[in-house]
């Protein structure tokens, strides 16, 4: 299988989106798509779709689309569902039609064998038989049972319909459905959003083992490292392919920068020496034709133009200026969080200058701890008391504003009605915001404009103790890495919640896990939870080794047992019938006192015989 593009473009609406295209997918390619947000990430991933959105880019080389074999292509585009009143387990048996078909159809050549004696049915068993075998019958519902627990869905909501899951909750569904028809090649558009971390390792391992093509678009950099092979990045409109994972990539990409600015450089040395040499000869008759050559030496040159700045444009915010609070800035004491009931229970202090994620799954209660801490919900029961001179910014990841139709310089404005216009636009100029960007309306802005115009809000009271929900979201590469940046130097104290690894493991120098009914706090951030999950992990396979050692043990004291068991059955056999035997001898069968006795002895040997056939069955069960 192989899927190219060569001098590919896309142009809509007379505007050129990407005029360098050039991208190939072969049978086994796992291709990250990395760029800034409004790059035309998406747009290549609906254009290798769609391939009607396609035009001849702008390179001399002739524009082409080839396609070898036949393959399959699946696409998490929309969340859309044929019944919503369906359950959960029958939406994803969906997926595994042509298993069910063969099931039925087995049984059916079963009914036939039995009832009809004929070659044909036993040729068409077996050979579906095999076909059922081929295509993994055996474990198509142990993949979709451990799918859905990685997933976070529990055994009572596989009866629950459709309709009653929310929309984060359906995406999850329909992208499990995607996964579990194994297309040839999966296009990913954002696959981490609305996953909790445990279900991100889950993915990032199920795709790592993934035999087929994948491309995926995604601002996770520890997924992109962890589970690509190969990165197009999207520069200028231009796709460059760099071979390698996303830490390789960064690598190269500096060093490629690098690179084309010394050549950039010494070209342009070496013109300003050549230009030199003409503008001092060229007057003169005995040197004029070797100035002239040197005119014509700059002329043959490939010219090489000069690279752009890997990232010219930054958020500039001085903190500097802030006022710190005192030692204690929060204290929780028995402090429940939840709306109806308690979620979890707080017992601890945050102190000035700590830097603290919070990581857990979905419906733990991350953004109800926040929220709570920050004041906007009350707590169920216990105590939060606030240290002197502190100062709150709470970032919502909802991205809340004043008034969705205001423009950005008015949103602004609208929080801080004294600011001069000047401050203002200095203020939001600071946070990449142009003059004419300043004036488009708020609802039309993007998930990462309107991030980067919330913390622009936040960070200009200069608040000392930050509460972040998902601050990431939406932004991109760039984007998190200046707000690293900002975090990294900031004296503040910071409480944070992110599903973004690589940020939490960056910024928190230390960890809270919420987990159902239980906190635990990692002093020394995310590599301390890493090693801590890694012991467990060592420590639960060492007692599953211990329990499969002792089953095995088990079984082989079973089955000795149960040797031993059979040939006392067997002698206790010979002996019946030997019993029998005398019993109906000539010279016993008068005998009535003899009689009596050997009847005695027989049920003996018969009760004897049925206790060992029931413990028999018990050791084979």
């Amino acid at each position: 299988m192989k899927y190219e593009i060569q001098n590919g473009g896309i142009f809509l609406n007379g505007c050129s989106i990407l005029n360098e295209i050039n991208f190939e997918i072969t049978e086994k390619s796992h291709i990250g798509i990395v760029g800034k947000n409004g790059s035309g990430k998406s747009t290549l991933l609906k254009a290798l779709i769609d391939n009607e959105m396609f035009e001849e880019g702008l390179e001399e080389a002739t524009f082409v689309i080839k396609k070898i074999g036949n393959f399959t292509i699946g696409y998490l585009e929309q969340i859309t569902f044929e019944n919503n009143n369906v359950t959960l387990i029958e939406e994803i048996k969906k997926s595994f039609q042509e298993f069910i078909d063969l099931e039925k159809k087995l049984d059916f050549l079963t009914k036939k064998m039995v009832n009809e004696s004929s070659t044909k049915w036993i040729t068409e068993y077996t050979e579906c038989l095999d076909k059922y075998e081929r295509l993994g019958g055996y474990s198509y519902q142990k993949e979709y049972e451990i799918m859905l627990k990685k997933f976070g869905f529990t055994e009572s909501d596989k009866s629950k319909k459709i309709s009653f899951f929310s929309g984060g909750e359906k995406t999850k569904i329909v992208f499990l459905k995607l996964l579990l028809a194994k297309p040839d090649i999966l296009f990913l558009d954002e696959p981490t959003n609305h996953l909790d971390i445990e279900a991100i390792i889950w993915l990032e391992n199920y795709l790592k083992n993934y035999k087929k093509a994948f491309v995926v678009v995604s601002h996770d950099r520890m997924f992109l490292n962890n589970t690509v092979n190969i990165i197009y990045n999207i520069s200028n409109k231009q796709v460059i392919k760099y071979i390698g994972n996303y830490e390789k990539f960064e690598r190269l990409k500096k060093e490629n920068y690098e690179k084309n600015l010394r050549d950039y450089e010494k070209q342009q040395k070496e013109i300003k020496r050549l230009k030199t040499l003409y503008e001092k000869f060229r007057s003169k008759p005995s040197k004029a034709s070797m100035a002239l050559s040197k005119l014509h030496s700059i002329e043959r040159m490939e010219i090489i133009e000069k690279p752009l700045k890997i990232s010219e444009k930054k958020f500039k915010i001085n903190l500097n200026k802030m006022t710190l609070s005192g030692k204690k800035v929060c204290t929780l004491k028995k402090l429940e969080i939840g709306y109806s009931i308690p979620l979890a229970t707080l017992d601890f202090e945050i102190l000035q200058g700590e830097k603290i994620g919070i990581i857990g799954a979905n419906g733990t209660g991350k953004t109800t701890f926040l929220k709570t801490i920050a004041g906007l919900l009350k707590p169920l029961n216990g105590e939060i008391s606030y240290g002197y001179n502190v100062h709150m910014g709470y970032f919502d990841q909802n991205l809340k504003m004043v008034n969705e139709k205001n423009t950005v310089l008015e949103e602004f404005k609208s929080t801080f009605p004294t600011c001069f216009d000047k401050d203002a636009r200095n203020a939001l100029g600071a946070f990449l915001f142009t003059g004419e960007e300043m004036n488009k309306k708020v609802c039309v802005l993007s998930g990462g404009e309107k991030v980067r115009l919330q913390l622009c809000k936040i960070l200009y009271e200069k608040p000392n103790f930050l509460i972040l929900d998902e601050p990431t979201n939406h932004l991109d590469l760039v984007g998190k890495e200046q707000l690293e940046s900002i975090l990294e130097g900031y004296k503040g104290t910071i409480l944070f919640v992110s599903h973004d690894r690589y940020f939490v493991k960056k910024i928190a120098s230390k960890l809270i896990v919420l987990e159902k009914n239980q906190l635990n706090i990692y002093k020394n951030g995310y590599e301390e939870y890493l090693h801590t999950k890694k012991e467990k992990g060592v420590e639960n396979l060492k007692e599953k080794n211990r329990q499969k050692k002792t089953e095995k043990q088990n079984k082989n004291i079973n089955f000795s047992l149960l040797k031993k068991i059979e040939k006392e059955l067997e002698k206790l056999d010979i002996e019946k019938k030997k019993l029998l035997e005398e019993m109906y001898d000539k010279e016993n069968y008068l005998d009535y006192k003899k009689q009596n006795e050997m009847q005695k002895k027989f049920n003996h040997l018969e009760e004897k015989r049925k206790l060992l056939e029931k413990e028999w069955e018990e050791l084979l069960e």
